[in-house]
């Protein structure tokens, strides 16, 4: 980018534009900046990665007093709201996972560099600080969204924003959610990509205006949502946000789903989105299929095995360690991959997802490796959740059933 084309920067910034070219440390962060709406604005290096003295990451370089991380606090600054609607985020809170039953897979099952360098880049990690204002580097670098700060931040900026260009483009791709949102136990990015608003995203890309200021829908861009719209963005009756649980009604993390605090708000401001696009009916007809789906797994799934989970801990035939038993190996994949899997194909509109990837796994594996598992250690314990009529078809199917599969067959197949 032209220089001209810059706002007018600070002595410091430009001592550190100038160091890093010409001795060719990272020079292209010098580049990416310029391309950025901060440079244009007169917010350089030094503006950002200033420090105090008592900092307890801070540390001298040049004669600056400068920190490596840039914070939610720091971004504050000039990001005041922004920064608060982070702070009330479930992103926020990703760092929570360091205390969770993933953590203990990740840390002690797998072993610490695998959370490391996969858990905590996504979640984030506790960032450490060693003498003279360095970084553990055991612990950065590190975007994940929920990160534990020196100055005591919760999150990460960049985790969205990749520095140094801090594109509104990039922010607002899918792609971007998809460095953490994909792959077995949560892949919303897949799910999306297989749905008609992700179809669409493809085929119209060029119409999606993702380079502007502004970015509302049904104003900038109407060729499809992406992750943003629906979650973040501004739509008619709907300011731009970064709590991104404000539009979300159900819970699809735990073993069994919730609906959140005034979920009624949260899904009617999720409903104000698809009514830019769809009719009311059409949208109702969305909610009633989803929260089916819900209540589905649930009933039918969820809340037998976990019932049948906590009779066998009460008996004595699993021990409180998780993961050194089989019976929870089984128990983990059906809720935190395949269950999830099915309940986040539905609320997106994942056909695939919700069926083969979803409620066929979760079937397979309550019926043919959960329940006989739990029979095998403790007899009879899942007598009372399969005498449900839910699960009666496990008794046979009567002969006039298996005729009429037997003719569908043969007049669409000839079989």
């Amino acid at each position: 980018m032209a220089g001209a084309m810059l706002a007018e920067q600070s002595e410091q910034t430009q001592q550190c534009v100038t160091c890093h070219r010409e001795s060719e440390i990272a020079p292209v962060i010098v580049s990416q900046w310029q391309q950025s709406a901060h440079a244009k604005n007169g917010v350089g290096c030094y503006e950002c990665h200033a420090a105090q003295p008592t900092d307890v990451d801070a540390f001298e370089h040049y004669e600056a007093t400068i920190s490596i991380i840039v914070s939610p606090k720091d971004c504050a600054a000039c990001h005041e709201k922004e920064v608060k609607e982070f702070d009330g985020s479930h992103h926020a809170k990703g760092g929570q996972i360091l205390g969770s039953l993933d953590n203990v897979l990740g840390e002690v099952v797998e072993g610490v560099p695998a959370a490391n360098s996969g858990c905590k880049q996504c979640h984030g990690s506790e960032i450490k600080v060693l003498e003279k204002g360095k970084l553990d580097p055991t612990t950065w670098p590190n975007t994940g969204i929920g990160r534990l700060n020196p100055d005591g931040s919760k999150g990460s900026c960049s985790a969205c924003h990749s520095r140094h260009a801090f594109s509104p483009a990039l922010a607002r791709q899918p792609e971007n959610c998809g460095k953490c949102h994909l792959g077995p136990d949560h892949p919303q990015y897949e799910i999306y990509t297989e749905s008609k608003h992700g179809i669409a995203f493809r085929a119209f890309i060029h119409k999606m205006n993702l380079s502007n200021d502004t970015w509302v829908l049904g104003i900038d861009y109407d060729a499809a949502p992406t992750c943003a719209t629906c979650h973040m963005s501004a739509a008619k009756g709907l300011t731009l946000t970064h709590d991104i649980g404000t539009r979300i009604s159900w819970t699809l993390r735990p073993e069994v789903s919730i609906k959140l605090e005034n979920w009624e708000q949260r899904r009617d401001r999720m409903k104000l989105v698809c009514q830019n696009c769809h009719t009311p009916a059409y949208v109702d007809g969305f909610y009633q299929q989803f929260d089916d789906v819900i209540e589905l797994y649930n009933e039918k799934f969820a809340k037998p095995a976990q019932a049948i989970m906590k009779s066998l801990l009460v008996a004595g035939k699993i021990n409180p360690t998780p993961f050194d038993e089989e019976i929870e190996w089984t128990y983990f994949y059906l809720w935190h991959h395949e269950g999830r899997r099915a309940r986040h194909g539905a609320s997106m509109m994942g056909p695939d997802y919700t069926q083969w990837h979803g409620f066929y796994d979760i079937a397979h594996r309550f019926y043919i490796e959960f329940i006989p598992e739990a029979e095998r250690l403790l007899p009879g314990v899942t007598a009372e959740h399969m005498a449900s009529d839910l699960h009666k078809w496990t008794k046979g199917l009567s002969a006039e059933e298996r005729e009429q599969i037997k003719q569908f067959y043969r007049e669409r197949y000839g079989q």
